[in-house]
């Protein structure tokens, strides 16, 4: 599981920063790639990477501002081209009004796509997508129209089958051991039971990602980032503007930094970056933030970000 940031400015393109947009690569977990928000020429950043578009089977938007979605068109066109004979159909879930701007985008353009495109427009907070190992759950933030932050959970990974233990017992390998990793009790040709569920480790905690659309300090980040593996949290304003943050129902890197400590965090991510900040002025972002919680980063287009386990 990596996190890769295609974009991590705010309101509009800037030298070093394109807007936002952030790829969750989930390739050796499920074989497809999750995007958060499509900021206007995401695909174009897209080429730059190892991102295949026919990869990209859900985008998760958190609002309809346009720094967040003027990106989508673009994409969903191209993506008809580079999905091969079988294509890859993809779901686009946000607040209400997404399908219209995609519908009415597509239309106007006389675009058609050649695979299945589903939208998931959000209602009551809770769960929006569930499978054997991934769900994916939403709460409102607080922003000057409707936002929303995602937490997506990992499932637990089974434990391992401890050879070494049966080898000491002198169980020969084969297909016994597929049984007893499934938890059979086996009896052996020379009499002994044994049972599998003895001989399986403990049990590999999955991960979780939480990412934040645009907003303001609000009680609902803490409950979306609770011992979340990682946080993606907009910084848009300095430890010294606060009262400019509120007033734009925006967030300080001080203010995401006290959350993440608050809550169990074990990485944060700080995005949406002010063009005001620029060299030396994004350091003493990064230095302010970690003065609260150490382990944060000012991330950067194109960084790839690796999702640890955590260690117990």
């Amino acid at each position: 599981m990596e996190i890769e940031f295609l974009g991590t400015g705010a309101g509009s393109p800037g030298k070093f920063r394109n807007v936002t947009a952030t790829a969750l690569k989930l390739l050796p977990e499920i074989n497809e790639v999750w995007l958060f928000d499509c900021g206007e020429a995401t695909q174009h950043q897209i080429l730059r990477t190892s991102i295949r578009p026919r990869k990209v089977t859900k985008i998760f938007i958190t609002h309809l501002h346009g720094d967040h979605i003027f990106g989508l068109p673009g994409f969903l066109s191209s993506r008809s081209f580079q999905n091969g004979e079988d294509p890859t159909p993809l779901t686009i879930y946000g607040p209400a009004g997404i399908a219209d701007f995609v519908k009415t985008s597509l239309r106007v353009s006389h675009t058609k796509l050649a695979y299945k495109l589903k939208f998931v427009e959000l209602g009551e907070e809770g769960l929006i997508f569930s499978s054997p190992k991934f769900k994916v759950s939403f709460k409102h933030l607080e922003h000057r129209i409707n936002c929303v932050g995602y937490r997506i959970e990992e499932s637990d990974y089974p434990g391992e089958l401890q050879v070494e233990k049966l080898k000491e017992l002198q169980i020969p390998s084969g297909p016994i051991y597929g049984r007893l990793k499934a938890g059979e009790v086996v009896t052996l040709s020379d009499g002994r039971q044994i049972n599998g569920a003895d001989f399986i480790g403990p049990a590999k905690k999955g991960r979780i990602v939480t990412i934040l659309g645009d907003t303001r300090s609000t009680p609902n980040i803490a409950e979306l980032a609770a011992n979340a593996d990682v946080l993606v949290h907009e910084s848009t304003y300095g430890k010294g503007d606060a009262k400019l943050a509120h007033a734009y129902y925006h967030s300080t890197c001080v203010q995401a930094a006290q959350v993440a400590k608050k809550v169990g965090v074990k990485h944060l991510l700080l995005t949406h970056i002010s063009a005001r900040y620029v060299g030396s002025m994004v350091k003493t972002l990064q230095h302010d933030a970690q003065e609260v919680f150490k382990n944060t980063k000012v991330v950067k287009d194109f960084d790839v970000i690796n999702v640890p386990f955590q260690e117990k």
